[in-house]
């Protein structure tokens, strides 16, 4: 049988989960095929102990584990080591190198260059390395240095991930339409920026709880159709599914390979059953 494009699409899926919801592993066996990424958020740096077993969980279910390394949770190179090194021993090969969301960095770190020119990753043997992409900015650079930043960034991240023979991809921040990654895209492969790209999905949720998602990620301009249903007392427990966000995705997979969307990354805000109940039946 022969999958429709959007159903293809998905095949490509990765999907995120932090470290405290390893306890919904049985279902992410039920539900995915063994080798699906499944990366562990790291929301509170007192939780690395819970990212290590859940990673640890994860390899021997037979997914592939990919922890976030967000260098403001990282106090200074022995924490980063000893973390690295900890996963690593856990047969994790892939990780997401990331600045973080927190105001201020508990350590010496405050931006991903920073803790993957240590050379840490190198030396544990790790294989691949994602970094945070923003389709839509990210606020918390732009406001103090200007877009331009970010693709300088981008730019710096990916020379680093070239000169140490590592493979590299992009992570995005969610978002809920398809026209703002085409754009990004494009201006990253016009800037030489050629890694693959997946995209932030947000499973279904209601309309409220993508309201409130997107204000504490700082997601722009392609949130304004959810702030407008919002507006709408009525629709706020309506529950939002991504099907025309997934085409849109498939589409720019399919028919502009050039741009690089390599595929899906599925952010369970709508709870896991909610998520496998819409995913499921696309994925055979």
């Amino acid at each position: 049988m022969t999958l429709d494009p959007t159903s293809a699409f998905l095949q490509r899926m990765s999907i995120e989960i932090t470290g405290k919801q390893i306890e919904k592993l049985p279902i992410l066996q039920a539900k995915l095929k063994p080798g699906t990424r499944v990366f562990i958020a790291l929301i509170d740096p007192a939780d690395v102990a819970a990212q290590l077993d859940a990673a640890k969980q994860l390899k021997q279910a037979g997914f592939v584990a990919v922890p976030h390394i967000p260098a403001r949770f990282v106090r200074d190179q022995a924490d980063l080591k000893a973390r690295v090194a900890a996963l690593a021993g856990a047969g994790v090969t892939e990780m997401l190198a990331l600045g973080g969301g927190a105001p201020q960095p508990i350590g010496q770190y405050d931006a991903a260059i920073q803790i993957l020119e240590t050379g840490v990753f190198e030396a544990n043997g790790i294989t691949r390395i994602g970094i945070a992409g923003h389709p839509e900015g990210n606020p918390d650079i732009s406001k103090l240095h200007g877009e331009a930043a970010l693709l300088a960034a981008l730019k710096q991240k990916q020379a680093w991930l070239k000169s140490a023979g590592i493979e590299g991809f992009i992570a995005t921040q969610f978002l809920f339409e398809a026209g703002p990654v085409a754009e990004w895209a494009r201006t990253l492969r016009a800037a030489g920026i050629d890694l693959p790209i997946y995209v932030g999905v947000p499973g279904p949720a209601t309309i409220k709880t993508l309201v409130k998602y997107a204000a504490m990620c700082g997601v722009g301009n392609s949130a304004r159709f959810i702030r407008k249903q919002a507006m709408n007392i009525t629709k706020l427990l309506t529950v939002n599914t991504p099907d025309d966000f997934v085409a849109g995705l498939a589409d720019l997979h399919f028919n502009h390979p050039e741009l690089k969307v390599a595929g899906p990354h599925m952010y369970p805000f709508g709870g896991f059953d909610k998520l496998f109940d819409w995913l499921s039946p696309k994925l055979g």
